[in-house]
């Protein structure tokens, strides 16, 4: 009786600071996917002008579109990989080789003597993202009770905003696009950590020994209603992400042309903090909004606005000024609102048996649509007529998401907050 008196303590204040550490780990990995997966677009006119030399604008264009278009294909790679991995090796071992992955390719990047050696080093550190993103999620999910989770999660989901602010950062610090890679080094610090403190989690450990079949779920998953779903889901995801990747991944250079005759590198590092800083807005107070507007209203307002604004800045915008500047950070609240919307949105298309799998096949096959239509863009930059044309015409997208968020049905949370 005394040891089994003595022993729940000690238990509990080593669980305890575990569970501190296991948030703090995966909230600065997350932060850290997010500043290398936009920091290449904050420093690739350097890069061009660095691997590509006297090159054709149309080169520079179509290299720089493989570059950003495999990058989100090593996220969509990884995103689905890692998934499985997870559920094979565990959690705490496929959070420590996807940090490692990414982190030790963005160090590469910067080592990179081709543009072929770069591509390659984005796909693998795409890749790495991919899964951390997914295992991180997991990783709260499991390790806190519903309270706690709750709160952890919604901060969980502004570690990308916030990293893609640490990228504007360090463009504005750091003039060397090389150094800047150095950056991979943090993760890979933050996968030595996860070795020390992270213990595995008890849930998959008890379904591991149990064992799953997941074929009844399979089936279910593509029936007829949830497969007009899971293509509306996807559709909708896709939607958002390519209007948001081609405004991240091109408004640099956009911003480049607006400044021609100068470096342009502070006003691309400041614009890139602007972007971080609303999205981090936006995905915070997301919570707020759906609650007083419910989801689908919500969706409707954030692609309505983001395709007005998008209008307004690269239609009629022609010079950087305090207003262009005021408009960016604007449009990415609207950005980060919607993304935070879609990550309750498009769960609750779907039975709760069902939900984390449908949603891994939206969020995925959305990625899949986005990269091939970032690819494109290079192709189009001359001939729709530059940067700001090239990137408001991709944002027409906002308005095919408006159109099936319209005619799509309510969310369980919506029929809920009208009764």
């Amino acid at each position: 009786m005394i040891s089994t008196v003595e022993i729940p303590p000690v238990k509990s204040v080593s669980f305890q600071k575990n569970k501190r550490a296991l948030f703090l780990i995966c909230f600065f990995s997350s932060m850290f996917g997010g500043t290398v997966s936009t920091l290449m677009s904050v420093y690739l006119p350097d890069v061009m002008k660095d691997l590509l030399h006297n090159s054709t604008a149309q080169t520079f264009d179509n290299v720089s579109a493989t570059i950003n278009a495999i990058f989100i294909f090593g996220w969509t790679a990884g995103g689905i990989i890692w998934g499985v991995f997870c559920d094979t090796l565990g959690r705490k071992k496929s959070f420590i080789y996807a940090t490692i992955c990414y982190g030790f390719f963005t160090i590469l990047t910067g080592l990179s003597p081709t543009w072929f050696s770069v591509v390659l080093c984005r796909f693998l550190s795409g890749f790495g993202i991919g899964g951390v993103l997914v295992i991180t999620n997991i990783l709260i999910s499991e390790g806190y009770q519903d309270k706690k989770r709750g709160i952890l999660l919604g901060i969980l989901s502004i570690s990308i905003p916030v990293g893609i602010f640490s990228a504007g950062l360090l463009t504005y610090l750091i003039s060397q696009w090389r150094y800047a890679f150095i950056v991979g080094a943090i993760p890979v610090i933050l996968s030595i950590l996860a070795t020390f403190y992270f213990t595995e989690s008890e849930k998959w450990a008890i379904a591991k020994q149990k064992g799953k079949d997941a074929k009844n779920n399979l089936n279910q998953l593509f029936n007829k209603e949830n497969r007009k779903n899971l293509i509306m889901g996807s559709l909708v995801f896709g939607a958002a992400l390519i209007g948001l990747w081609a405004t991240f991944s091109w408004l640099p250079s956009w911003i480049q042309n607006l400044v021609s005759g100068t470096s342009g590198q502070k006003e691309r590092g400041l614009a890139m903090m602007l972007m971080g800083g609303g999205g981090l807005v936006g995905g915070f107070i997301s919570g707020w909004v759906v609650h007083a507007l419910g989801l689908k209203r919500t969706l409707l307002i954030c692609f309505g606005a983001s395709f007005i604004l998008a209008f307004i800045l690269f239609r009629l915008t022609t010079s950087l000024s305090l207003s262009a500047y005021l408009q960016i950070a604007f449009i990415t609240i609207f950005f980060g609102m919607s993304q935070g919307a879609l990550s309750m949105y498009i769960p609750e298309l779907f039975p709760t048996s069902l939900s984390a799998t449908a949603t891994g096949v939206c969020f995925n096959l959305g990625r899949i649509i986005t990269g091939v239509a970032v690819f494109f863009i290079g192709s189009l930059v001359e001939m729709l007529g530059g940067y700001g044309n090239a990137i408001f015409y991709f944002d027409f997208v906002f308005l095919i998401g408006f159109i099936i968020t319209l005619f799509n049905k309510q969310t369980r949370h919506d029929e809920y907050s009208t009764k």
